[in-house]
């Protein structure tokens, strides 16, 4: 039996005249995964995504989903649905008659498409909603309309454009349990473009981190966060500090950092009480700036203030080194 459907990239690349925003990428997303696509603005995430979708064309190489190649086809055509960052809703349609516009397009009776769309909104838990209009929804519901809206076409890829940028932090937090909670349900590739690490590291199976037009590392979020490869990862991720030891660029994790009776001389530059922890800043000889986050109770059994030398010690073990 099947288990779902893989998607390929095969030297995929994109120029838009002399700029190239995507460059020779090769990737394959496992089938039913929730793959989250990472980086800072510029670096070609959504370039990728738009290809995909069918949205912006290939300049070189091909996308496979389920070993056909897909880049020459129209976005309707491809077995993709793209969730777009502005939701894009009709205003003057019913939430169930935007769900099922797709369907009206292709010519499905009213009736067989009402209880598709129906399906789709009890899925997104909007059931009750299907006679009103988008302005009389609220941002996050709106964004579910457009996620049914979406879905209705049955893809074997979903692909979602910051889709919870819009949203309150609140809203974002529930509406990221929503999106893997349907993800699982159906069991279909989602492919999510954001450069929240919070949100790549609590949705994703795999993240995706593209930096300059490549991708820099992939892989599970616990192994991306925890061994970053280059500079810029352990950077981008954050929760490390990037220094220099014995001669190598190193990463280390700020939470492994203690303050103990010997090792690097530091001054503290600034300490931040965040609750359960101490953020502290300290400056070494070499002038490179450490951050380290330490347990409040053993921050406060003694405290150290702006200016006040500190040796900041850690296990050798967790000293993580940087590819060049």
């Amino acid at each position: 039996m099947r288990t779902g459907y893989d998607l390929e990239l095969v030297h995929l690349t994109k120029r838009y005249g002399d700029t190239v925003a995507v460059h020779d990428i090769n990737h394959v997303f496992a089938p039913a995964s929730y793959v989250c696509l990472l980086g800072p603005s510029g670096c070609g995430k959504s370039s990728t995504l738009r290809m995909i979708a069918g949205h912006e064309s290939v300049s070189e190489g091909s996308i496979l989903l389920d070993g056909t190649d897909v880049s020459g086809l129209s976005p309707a055509q491809r077995g993709t649905a793209m969730m777009f960052q502005n939701y894009a809703l009709f205003p003057h349609l019913s939430v169930r008659d935007n769900v099922a516009f797709s369907q009206r397009m292709k010519g499905v009776d009213k009736a067989t498409r009402h209880k598709k769309a129906d399906e789709m909104l009890d899925l997104v838990q909007m059931s009750s909603f299907g006679d009103r209009l988008p302005a009389q929804l609220s941002g996050g519901q709106q964004q579910r309309v457009a996620l049914a809206r979406a879905l209705i076409t049955q893809p074997k890829v979903l692909l979602l454009d910051e889709p919870l940028s819009a949203l309150d932090p609140f809203l974002r937090i529930q509406m990221r349990v929503e999106l893997k909670r349907i993800q699982r349900e159906l069991g279909i590739i989602f492919i999510h473009v954001t450069h929240g690490q919070d949100e790549a590291l609590a949705l994703a199976d795999e993240v995706v981190v593209m930096n300059n037009a490549v991708i820099e590392q992939s892989g599970p979020p616990r192994e991306v966060w925890g061994a970053p490869k280059t500079e810029f990862v352990a950077r981008f991720m954050g929760g490390h500090n990037v220094i220099s030891l014995n001669g190598h660029k190193v990463a280390l994790r700020a939470d492994e950092i203690s303050l103990g009776e010997a090792g690097l001389p530091a001054t503290v530059v600034a300490v931040e009480y965040q609750g359960a922890t101490v953020a502290l800043s300290a400056r070494t000889e070499a002038g490179e700036e450490v951050f380290a986050v330490l347990p409040e109770d053993a921050f406060f059994k003694a405290p150290k203030s702006p200016g006040e030398t500190v040796s900041l010690a850690w296990d050798e073990g967790r000293v993580h080194r940087l590819q060049a």
